[in-house]
């Protein structure tokens, strides 16, 4: 039987939560995973396989693989939409089990373990009946897991109510109060350099009807996820300056695997002043980040006509809902008043272009200031000489991709953990600044203090030794160690687990 293991590559499938923020940090760890030997399948639903098959080919070692996901193409499926939070959990936790299931009993080689983004936690169950060992992926940073595993701990506590909503003390009625003292600091689950309000908890997102409904997802996940013999984190070592050493011993094991996934620096190298540690990452992954949404090329032209470090690029990214009219005015408006170049990431959607002024594109673009696009190819835009700063959501693949290419950072969160990585990135790690309104002063004023002056130099020096800590050789290694005892751990069990199969 051991000879017969050994000759058997070790097959893993790998299914993440289907959102673009999610799937592409998958591929890097399914690229990560193939390049120690093992033979990575990624599971996407079907209206993400049919915008992205052509892209991922598998020259990699990374298959993609198709399942059902009962989704029409009314629902958002065929064209530049995504299906919404509902149709998306309706799909994951009745239609699309049965085809994993299937898929698992019938694959072979067998499958020796399931990689679960925690947030498609329906597959667990599905694994578990197919005797198939699963372990975890959170695509974000660990403090937004710290925050978001502290549920059961605060509930106990009473910080929060079984609807995920704070409860403030008796003798405080102020319901914006910061909660670091009271929740975070006190129960030491982020450094005190990191201030968190009330209303920016990662499962506080929409209004009250949906915050019950989103907490309730997050309880399931997380009982689910108890099972999980380790979560892979997509987060560097050092993410907060301090030892995470004792995270593998704890259970889940922890293990952070961020540098690991980081596609090559190519020409990139010489994108950050003052870096001299920019070294390839030690296996190979593609530079390609497979987008369900086409991106125009036509911005990289624009940006080669422009003096270095001189344009401001703005992107919300893909997965949160538009800013609403009187934001996307101000923000127009305030962009041009810089007198600076711009390049906006807008999709061309009635519900995100609302309150832009009539003919701002056309005109912007005529007086040689802006360009407003559908979807960018963002890699290609940050790694650009031109993009002084990044005006963003704080979504943790576009924070991972302006600290690996050094990019200031323009803060704008809107939900979910985009509050926690921002408030690393103006407090713990201060490579950027929050934008506090959306008025067009305001929007002037921060560009300013970013672009030049002794705040721009300071958090450009920042986001150099930031991005050195994540972009190094040893940081790579210590992530690569991770991936590689993973991987051997699974190997270590195949044997038992063919014995298992040929039984079933």
């Amino acid at each position: 039987m051991g000879a017969e293991a050994a000759m058997i590559q070790t097959a893993v499938l790998l299914v993440p939560f289907p959102a673009q923020g999610h799937v592409t940090p998958m591929l890097h760890l399914a690229r990560a995973l193939a390049a120690h030997g093992a033979a990575a399948t990624v599971a996407v639903p079907d209206f993400i396989h049919r915008r992205i098959a052509g892209i991922v080919e598998g020259g990699d070692g990374v298959e993609l693989a198709s399942i059902p996901s009962g989704i029409t193409e009314g629902s958002g499926a065929g064209n530049d939409e995504t299906p919404g939070f509902g149709a998306i959990a309706q799909a994951m936790e009745h239609h699309m089990p049965a085809h994993l299931e299937r898929m698992l009993t019938r694959r072979r080689p067998a499958v020796a373990c399931v990689v679960v983004d925690v947030l498609a936690s329906w597959a667990i169950p599905v694994a578990a009946r197919c005797g198939v060992p699963a372990t975890g992926f959170w695509p974000a940073m660990l403090a937004s897991y710290r925050v978001v595993a502290a549920i059961p701990e605060l509930m106990e506590k009473g910080l929060i109510s079984e609807s995920g909503t704070p409860i403030s003390p008796s003798n405080q009625s102020d319901n914006e109060q910061i909660i670091q003292d009271q929740m975070i600091r006190g129960l030491k689950i982020l450094p005190a350099q990191v201030e968190l309000r009330t209303k920016e908890l990662p499962w506080l997102v929409g209004d009250s009807v949906t915050q019950k409904s989103r907490f309730a997802f997050w309880l399931q996940t997380l009982h689910r996820a108890r099972s999980f013999r380790a979560v892979l984190v997509n987060s560097f070592p050092d993410e907060a300056g301090e030892d995470v050493g004792h995270l593998s011993k704890q259970s889940p094991r922890i293990l952070p695997v961020g540098p690991a996934l980081l596609p090559g620096l190519g020409s990139s190298a010489e994108r950050t002043k003052g870096s001299t540690d920019a070294v390839a990452s030690p296996q190979p992954c593609s530079n390609k980040n497979p987008s369900m949404w086409r991106a125009d090329s036509s911005c990289i032209g624009w940006l080669d006509a422009q003096r270095a470090g001189s344009v401001v690029y703005v992107s919300f990214g893909s997965w949160v809902g538009p800013i609403g009219p009187d934001k996307i005015r101000e923000l127009a408006l305030g962009l041009e008043a810089t007198g600076r170049p711009f390049l906006w990431a807008l999709k061309r959607d009635p519900s995100w272009r609302a309150g832009l002024p009539d003919g701002f594109a056309e005109r912007i673009a005529a007086a040689g200031r802006g360009k407003v696009v559908d979807w960018a190819p963002q890699e290609d835009v940050l790694r650009h000489r031109a993009v002084g700063c990044y005006l963003t959501h704080c979504g943790w693949n576009s924070t991972l991709e302006a600290v690996q290419h050094g990019v200031r950072l323009l803060c704008y969160p809107v939900s979910g953990d985009q509050f926690i990585n921002c408030a690393y990135i103006t407090g713990l790690w201060e490579i950027g600044l929050k934008l506090g309104s959306m008025s067009r002063d305001d929007v002037k004023d921060r560009i300013a203090r970013i672009m030049e002056g002794d705040d721009g130099r300071r958090l450009q020096e920042n986001v150099r030794l930031l991005r050195e800590k994540v972009v190094t050789t040893e940081a790579r290694r210590s992530a690569d160690r991770n991936v590689r005892s993973f991987v051997d751990e699974i190997k270590k069990d195949q044997p038992l687990l063919m014995q298992i199969y040929s039984v079933l």
